[in-house]
């Protein structure tokens, strides 16, 4: 136990961990209290004070019509963190996993259903296949929000962005689970012939069971590696769907929006204030989550050490 803690300890104090639990605790923190901590709502307009430098008023400045940088970035970053962590969740932990554990322990017409489906997704680039999902559920479901506001007592599903939520998350979760249930699938190849696995199911262990007191505990280091590495992933397609305009809509604010709406080159020779932050947070982020991934890898594989 006294060994467990001491490398616990050593993989909390290596430098790359520091670094990149600072940028990510710092970036989501201020995301998940925009509200307290953002000195302006996202979407307040001061015209008198457009596309104003940084000032004591105005931090990082402020946009076309007025509205705060800084406090645009910090709600920018809730809507990252939503988006990322909803994606993960749902396409990378509930279906990667799942279908990975199901088709490397079941093997015959699972396995097989489950890595021609993958094939499929993989046939298409993998951005490509996010924008055509995209951009062609939207206005279905736009329809069918609008359909149920008027029916029901419920309201804001479009006018909050939850439609676009749902469709940006939704849409990297169908395309990210397949490298994650490949992954697992490998993984499981090779633990379920261990011999406390076969000895398990000969003494008529259940096949949930073993998949969760044997085979899945077992495999779990690689995808720790795997989902951290692929947050980063993650946070870069969301800012490029927004960018490109089929991600979050305004007024919803996006990291993606904001480059979006300052990437014309007058915009960066007279007005940087309005594209270098947007720009800075999201490689910070990104390098920040491949970091914490490179560094979980390094700790679980005993031949880097």
């Amino acid at each position: 136990m006294i060994g467990h803690n001491s490398k616990n300890k050593k993989f909390w104090m290596r430098p790359k961990v520091i670094f990149a639990m600072f940028v990510l605790i710092m970036a989501y923190g201020g995301g998940i209290f925009s509200s307290v901590i953002a000195p302006y709502d996202y979407a307040e307009q001061d015209l008198s004070s457009v596309r104003q430098g940084p000032s004591m008023e105005h931090f990082l400045g402020t946009d076309f019509v007025g509205r705060d940088h800084f406090s645009r970035i910090i709600y920018s970053l809730r809507t990252n963190l939503i988006i990322t962590f909803a994606a993960v969740v749902t396409g990378g932990v509930v279906l990667g996993i799942f279908l990975g554990l199901m088709s490397g322990y079941c093997g015959g017409w699972i396995d097989s259903l489950v890595m021609r489906i993958g094939d499929i997704f993989l046939a298409f680039p993998g951005l490509l296949l996010v924008i055509l999902i995209a951009a062609t559920i939207r206005p279905r479901l736009i329809n069918w929000a609008r359909e149920i506001e008027d029916t029901t007592f419920i309201e804001g599903l479009v006018q909050w962005g939850v439609i676009d939520y749902v469709i940006v998350f939704g849409s990297l979760a169908a395309f990210g689970w397949v490298g994650i249930a490949r992954m697992v699938r490998g993984q499981v190849l090779q633990i379920r012939e261990f011999e406390y696995v076969v000895a398990g199911k000969a003494i008529g262990a259940s096949t949930p069971r073993v998949l969760l007191k044997h085979v899945f505990p077992n495999a779990l280091p690689p995808i720790i590696v795997v989902l951290t590495m692929g947050m980063g992933s993650i946070v870069g397609a969301e800012v490029i769907l927004s960018w490109l305009g089929i991600g979050i809509q305004p007024p919803t604010p996006s990291l993606g929006n904001m480059i979006r709406e300052a990437q014309n080159i007058s915009v960066l020779q007279n007005y940087p204030h309005m594209l270098i932050p947007p720009v800075l947070v999201v490689a910070l982020l990104i390098f920040a989550w491949n970091l914490l991934g490179d560094a979980i890898n390094d700790f679980f594989n005993p031949r880097s050490r």
